[in-house]
């Protein structure tokens, strides 16, 4: 906007553009910005590392099948000299780990095809091709190592390669890599059928996506939750027409989201996730004088409250909060407000109002945030700060369809790398 433009402003229009202009910017807190793009403030003073004056020392626990077992006895008494002989009784006066890798070398089997001459026609007979002659040569451990890796520490092709070679003294070219990624990725497309097919029976479904790059172009990593399922699905679109082709015409009873467009409608009754409203509180209080944000926040928290306690209330008492949170709502929201912060704030509270406390009428089985979906969707965004996205869309539905296998065996406690050795195996 140059001179001319300004000059030709009215004082109220004037006066808005500089509180538009002096608004504080939107951060983490107040908005869905991620925290790697806060400007991080300087601190007047570093705290010292190390831990604090009267901390209690912890130390680690024994382990609970040593592979071997050392014990060392005294020679020699240091008070009087004498010679202690092995056959005297000892009895435990301490025990100590030392902890350590077995050499890193890769384990080769050869596999020889003999033949024989047979006794009775004299003809040559050759064993069978042995397993080993088809197909690659590295066994399950070692692809479930790389696809480890990849998947879950983000490390690339040439540092994969530089890894292997300096570790365990293995040269595997960047494609060899490439070729075995892919071949580890079919049985976990064969287990994410199986948990989809568990997420489109389930009665209350969650949602989320975040953007990534696939060959190039924007894409987008989608994310399904339910009581037994997590389904992870890589999409070039963003539309709802990604989530009818996931759940394959079911309409759970409760549908858990952010305010998204897409998102909604896909069951038959909807809990917006409350802590998308949270943040957009925290930026009213800091870009508005309106007293809306305030009385919102108020609002809200006893919200939360009633969620945190929801197991202690009859189901009758939380139908008649209900109906008093909602009047308090109507209330807030009934006039329009003059600051365009304060009245779009109003408006989205507004347009989500219906959908704010689902939760009271299923106790127990909803929750009022999605952070379930951001704690699944977390590590690929860092995979996607690291890798800058996907050359081509098998990786994309590789690396979705292993998460998806072992993000649900993560809620039977069992950890990635178990996940990915067993189904590999």
């Amino acid at each position: 906007m140059n001179r001319d433009d300004l000059q030709k402003l009215s004082k109220p229009e004037l006066i808005e553009l500089v509180l538009k202009i002096q608004r504080p910017g939107k951060t983490s807190r107040t908005s869905s910005k991620p925290p790697s793009l806060d400007k991080k403030a300087r601190r007047k003073s570093a705290r010292p590392g190390g831990a604090r004056p009267g901390h209690k020392g912890h130390s680690r626990s024994l382990h609970d099948d040593p592979d071997e077992t050392v014990d060392h006895r005294p020679d020699e008494c240091p008070h009087c000299k004498a010679a202690l002989y092995e056959t005297l009784a000892g009895e435990l006066a301490g025990e100590y780990d030392e902890i350590d890798l077995p050499k890193l070398a890769p384990f080769v089997r050869r596999h020889r095809r003999l033949a024989v001459i047979c006794p009775h026609c004299a003809k040559q007979v050759k064993a069978p091709l042995p397993k080993a002659a088809h197909g690659s040569p590295f066994g399950p451990r070692l692809d479930g190592l790389a696809l480890y890796l990849k998947t879950f520490q983000s490390v690339s092709f040439a540092r994969l390669e530089q890894m292997f070679d300096d570790v365990f003294g293995l040269k595997l070219s960047q494609g060899a890599l490439a070729n075995m990624l892919k071949r580890s990725h079919a049985p976990f497309a064969t287990g994410k059928d199986e948990i989809t097919g568990r997420l489109r029976r389930a009665g209350m479904v969650a949602s989320d996506e975040t953007g990534i790059r696939i060959e190039g172009l924007n894409g987008y990593h989608w994310v399904f939750l339910s009581e037994n399922a997590i389904v992870h699905e890589p999409r070039l679109s963003r539309a709802a027409q990604v989530v009818r082709d996931v759940m394959g015409g079911h309409r759970p009873q409760i549908w858990l989201s952010d305010g998204y467009s897409a998102q909604q409608n896909h069951g038959k009754h909807h809990q917006t996730c409350l802590a998308h409203l949270v943040r957009d509180v925290a930026y009213g209080l800091e870009a508005s004088d309106d007293d809306l944000a305030f009385h919102l926040k108020i609002w809200l928290d006893s919200v939360f409250r009633l969620a945190r306690d929801i197991g202690t209330y009859a189901v009758s008492t939380l139908k008649v909060k209900k109906r008093k949170l909602e009047k308090d709502l109507a209330e807030i929201l009934n006039d329009n407000r003059a600051c365009e912060v304060a009245e779009r704030l109003r408006a989205k509270f507004a347009r989500a109002s219906p959908r704010l406390l689902t939760f009271l009428d299923y106790p127990g089985q909803v929750e009022v945030t999605n952070n379930a979906c951001e704690r699944a969707l977390r590590p690929a965004v860092i995979q996607r700060k690291v890798t800058n996205g996907f050359r081509s869309m098998w990786a994309a539905e590789g690396d979705c369809a292993v998460r998806t296998v072992t993000d649900t065996a993560r809620l039977a406690g069992q950890t990635p790398f178990q996940t990915i050795a067993a189904t590999l195996a």
